[in-house]
């Protein structure tokens, strides 16, 4: 296949674009792909990955992986004024309001880190029990919520009834 730019050299480096669902493919030598790099938004992968390295083991071309950039500039907390880039560069966020601010990206790296996106740290002894309590309640309050968009009124109405007796138990 030839370059779709040049028409001259053979075409080595494939990618497909999707944006807005619609997918476009791009086929072009390594020259014409260099200079449209920046143009499409994209970077060449200079270092060797192990995902380069497995790809390698099966047979395919990681000669010239290119891969979009995301522009993490846009991503910033309108509290502290923190760019995700900077997140990125020092690994500290910089007040409490980025958690909800960069949810979307920080909630898959939380997972791979720690394997939940949610903190379950020791409780003082005087306040597990309510606290307790309470993550059980908002724990089935989603469930009901679940049960109610499914349906499933029988199911939602004992998990009411279950939340009105731990709210009362607590109370």
């Amino acid at each position: 296949m030839l370059c779709e730019e040049c028409h001259k050299r053979q075409a080595v480096v494939h990618f497909t674009k999707i944006v807005n669902n619609e997918k476009t493919d791009y086929h072009f030598c390594e020259e014409c792909a260099r200079q449209k790099s920046e143009e499409l938004g994209l970077i060449m992968k200079p270092h060797y990955t192990m995902q380069n390295f497995f790809t390698g083991l099966l047979g395919a071309d990681t000669e010239n992986v290119f891969v979009t950039q995301p522009d993490y500039d846009t991503y910033k907390c309108n509290s502290c004024g923190l760019t995700f880039t900077d997140f990125r560069r020092t690994g500290r966020l910089g007040c409490g309001s980025c958690y909800e601010a960069f949810n979307d990206s920080l909630d898959p790296l939380l997972r791979r880190m720690h394997g939940a996106s949610k903190h379950t740290g020791k409780v003082p002894k005087r306040t597990g029990g309510t606290l307790r309590v309470r993550h059980e309640i908002e724990a089935l309050r989603g469930k009901l919520a679940e049960a109610i968009r499914m349906e499933e009124y029988e199911q939602a109405a004992r998990l009411r009834d279950q939340i009105r007796e731990l709210e009362k138990d607590q109370a």
